[in-house]
């Protein structure tokens, strides 16, 4: 029988303690999210430096992996999404999350062997990233969706309330990068993967101790297909859970095996844009057709822009680690604790452009989605060439300019991430929101993917500043060029999207202003949307 708590928009009981005006499930959510990130951009802050400095690999090799780890953890949400949906509920995902998620942070730091030897340490860290890459997936694209299932469908404080939850992101993602970097380049690597550990391991009690404050919401859709034993006595749940450990194993091979993982990507981009643009021609009245279009288009844009915007953790990690002055007052700054800048300017950014949209929106001269995605572009890009022209012709970088660089693209971020997740929505037909959602993700996938291919382009062992910088000042204006592009390209797209056709219920993601990273909104946005005014 369904849970009647598994009722789209139903909410907590009116009759549910709150506090600050909320739900108190939505704190415990804040909290296990907050460590969760926390224990997410800890871990890849110290990534590349831990495999060229400990396990002695090349640059070329470690970017390599960095890319192919980074772009799974975007396409498990689309599985994750999809069986939380139809079995597990979100609830029960975000739990399993949690715990494949744990349990991958706590290998990496128990498996270190001495520097320089591979083996069965290798083998451990690769099975600690793919426990990590699991548990990613059913918990990412879940724990949103337990927010938004913690109110009615029309209640106003919807929008405060993922705006609090997202600022839970960006305060893991701060803290994660200078609690781990200075334990782990610092202490030692196990002690930064074991912070990492206990964050999640934290985030983790938390939502097992509290999980009755979420008072039955984000239950299985039908609690007896969930416990029908279809194959050995096996209950469905069960089953989904050892196809967890399946997971696991599929994971470790291919992130040894980066090549297959980009053959991967371009097949699933194929088959789905082509499913895509076939149901947009064959099914969809014009205007339908037409906003589908005009979000493919954005979602093209998507892998350039990740792609550049991720060389945070590899190749622009690395470049801080060998080529900046790092030094304050006669202490060496770790290069990964820079890895907390963008989330920093994310934090203190966002209200700034969250009142110039609305500014510009009253005047009537707010951007286009369009518009601002060719914005981010520019902006990325100019952020590259910032760090070119700093750059001294010998000795070291100053560290203002690796700042400046991260501040630009958290600018970018901020006119291409939330804008991107909220298209997806206010674009889609109801019928497709989540296929468009997973196609969001899968071109993100790519863009982190390409990362690593752009990051091993900028030469590897011996190649020299020279060559990294070349390499930078290359993409920057190339990506000033497409932003251009798309600027001239934007009137044209906006027309595609019938603006002035959709009403006062546009499907705006709930408390977009805040939200910084790609993957911060789940497949069923249904729940995470502002409410009708």
């Amino acid at each position: 029988m369904a849970n009647p708590h598994a009722i789209r928009g139903s909410g907590v009981p009116a009759d549910a303690k709150t506090f600050f005006g909320h739900p108190r499930g939505l704190f415990m959510l804040f909290f296990v999210e907050l460590w969760e990130r926390f224990s997410f951009y800890g871990m890849r802050a110290i990534l590349v430096l831990y495999l060229t400095k400990h396990f002695l690999f090349g640059d070329e090799p470690s970017y390599a992996i960095y890319g192919a780890y980074t772009s799974m953890v975007y396409i498990t949400p689309i599985i994750g999404g999809y069986l939380s949906d139809r079995f597990l509920g979100p609830r029960k995902a975000v739990l399993a999350g949690g715990i494949f998620i744990t349990l991958g942070h706590l290998l990496l730091a128990i498996v270190e062997a001495p520097q320089g030897v591979h083996g069965a340490a290798l083998n451990g860290f690769y099975l600690g990233l793919a426990f990590i890459i699991v548990g990613t997936g059913f918990l990412k694209a879940n724990i949103s969706v337990l927010v938004g299932k913690l109110y009615a469908r029309e209640d106003m404080r919807r929008d405060g309330a993922f705006s609090i939850f997202y600022m839970g992101i960006n305060t893991g993602a701060f803290v994660g990068p200078i609690a781990v970097g200075i334990l782990g380049e610092t202490v030692g690597w196990s002690y930064g993967f074991g912070a990492a550990g206990i964050g999640m391991a934290l985030g983790l009690i938390m939502f097992i101790l509290f999980q009755c404050e979420l008072h039955g919401v984000g239950e299985a859709p039908d609690a007896a297909v969930l416990a029908s034993k279809p194959v050995a006595g096996l209950s469905i749940e069960w089953l989904i859970y050892l196809g967890g450990i399946v997971g696991v194993a599929v994971s470790w091979w291919l992130v040894r095996s980066q090549g297959v993982v980009g053959t991967a990507l371009i097949v699933a981009s194929l088959v789905t844009v082509g499913y895509i643009l076939w149901t947009a021609v064959a099914k969809l009245p014009r205007v339908d057709r037409d906003r589908i279009f005009a979000a493919l288009f954005l979602i093209a844009l998507a892998p350039l822009f990740w792609a550049l915007f991720e060389q945070t953790g590899s190749s622009l990690n690395v470049y801080t680690d060998q080529s900046v002055d790092r030094v304050v007052f006669g202490w060496a700054i770790p290069a990964s604790v820079f890895q907390s800048v963008n989330p920093f300017f994310i934090i203190t950014l966002a209200p700034v452009f969250a009142a110039l949209w609305t500014r510009l929106g009253k005047a009537g001269f707010e951007p286009s989605a369009p518009f601002k995605f060719g914005i981010g572009l520019i902006l990325v890009g100019a952020g590259f060439f910032v760090l070119t022209l700093g750059a001294p012709a010998q000795g070291l970088t100053p560290a203002i300019f690796v700042v400046l660089l991260y501040m630009l693209h958290s600018m970018a971020e901020l006119c291409f991430s939330p804008i991107g997740l909220s298209s997806m929505t206010r674009l889609s037909v109801p019928s497709m929101t989540g296929l468009m959602m997973g196609t969001w993700f899968l071109a993100t996938a790519g863009g982190n993917f390409l990362a690593g291919l752009i990051a091993q382009a900028t030469g590897g062992e011996g190649a020299g500043v020279g060559r990294v910088l070349e390499v930078y000042g290359r993409i920057g204006w190339f990506a000033i060029g497409v932003g251009v592009v798309v600027l001239v390209l934007a009137p044209f797209v906006t027309k595609l999207m019938h603006l002035d056709q959709m009403g006062a219920v546009d499907h705006a993601m709930a408390g977009q202003n805040e939200l910084g990273e790609p993957g911060a909104a789940g497949l069923d946005t249904s729940g995470e949307q502002v409410p009708r005014g």
